[in-house]
């Protein structure tokens, strides 16, 4: 394993001395990569925030950012953080649509705050209305994707390809890669129904004509039996189709959950969040032989060692 990185300030590459390794963060939804790094300070080594950071790893380009935070510390390093461009969907704004998908809302949010795009598949589910109020773009951006999969049950990620911001289906995301006992250092495995975990589906619309409030419930009596009722509870903005969505976000998402996380797997250039990976476990309650989609890697650099931290879901699995 080699792994290349440099930064450009004013048009001109910078090659510094990294020590103490490199670290890439990749997160499945609602933050950018985040890419962490030490160099040794010393005259030559101009560079400021603002400025580009590139790295690739055996050839294959990894990450495309911009220097965002510096410290500089007694002993003659200088600590940085960069981030990709989705570092700019933290961007507040208001935005209101009729008739939009979710791949255009996204299109749309891209030129209006100047984004580079790559690959946006189309989305197919029409949108009656976005009224988003001093949200994240990231915030929009995911009600949009988030209405798109209650409809359409199509899960879609968003993602930054080295400098172009990217949509595309999950199941185009599958890599030929397996982790095994044999390939990682250590698993933690846990269930809950404390997040992210609902028996009771509660949506309503405020109906302005009659003066009342309409209900849709779906919920499931022999969970609520086990665990009580655990409800969602959410204000919908148009009646269409609102009894489908209740039923739909039950049975997404009454379940336990249940989080995989895994240490020091071999590194692979290839994996980022959202992608699916085979993964061949036996855990306390059940056999894993199957893919399961990334919803958090971190890649180490450290040396010649590429290694992995991940957590992934899939299934009954759910991040907390």
């Amino acid at each position: 394993m080699a792994y290349s990185l440099f930064l450009e300030h004013e048009g001109t590459p910078l090659y510094p001395v990294v020590q103490e390794g490199v670290s890439l963060a990749l997160e499945r939804k609602g933050a950018p990569g985040t890419l962490k790094f030490t160099v040794l300070a010393d005259e030559s080594l101009d560079f400021e925030e603002g400025d580009r950071v590139y790295l690739s790893v055996d050839g294959i380009d990894m990450f495309y950012g911009y220097v965002f935070a510096k410290k500089s510390v007694s002993d003659g390093l200088i600590s940085v953080t960069a981030y990709d461009q989705l570092r700019y969907l933290k961007n507040k704004d208001t935005f209101i649509g009729t008739g939009l998908k979710a791949s255009e809302l996204l299109k749309r949010l891209a030129e209006d705050f100047h984004l580079q795009t790559g690959t946006i598949e189309d989305t197919g589910h029409v949108i009656d209305i976005i009224d988003e109020q001093n949200q994240t773009l990231f915030d929009m951006i995911q009600n949009a994707l988030d209405e798109t999969l209650t409809n359409t049950g199509k899960l879609y990620v968003l993602y930054d390809d080295v400098g172009r911001l990217c949509l595309r289906n999950i199941n185009q995301l599958k890599l030929d890669l397996v982790v095994d006992a044999e390939t990682g250092e250590s698993y933690t495995y846990e269930t809950s129904i404390d997040s992210q975990t609902y028996d009771k589906i509660k949506l309503f619309y405020e109906n302005d004509k009659t003066g009342k409030r309409e209900l849709y419930v779906a919920q499931d009596s022999s969970n609520i039996s086990k665990w009580g009722v655990l409800q969602y509870c959410e204000q919908v903005k148009t009646t269409t189709g609102v009894q489908a969505k209740a039923n739909s976000l039950l049975k997404l998402y009454n379940n336990r959950t249940r989080s995989l996380g895994l240490k020091g797997v071999f590194g692979d250039p290839r994996v980022r969040a959202g992608c699916s990976i085979i993964v061949s476990l036996t855990l306390p309650d059940m056999t894993l032989c199957n893919y399961m989609v990334v919803h958090k890697v971190t890649h180490n650099f450290q040396g010649e060692r590429h290694s992995m931290d991940l957590t992934l879901i899939g299934g009954e699995f759910i991040s907390g």
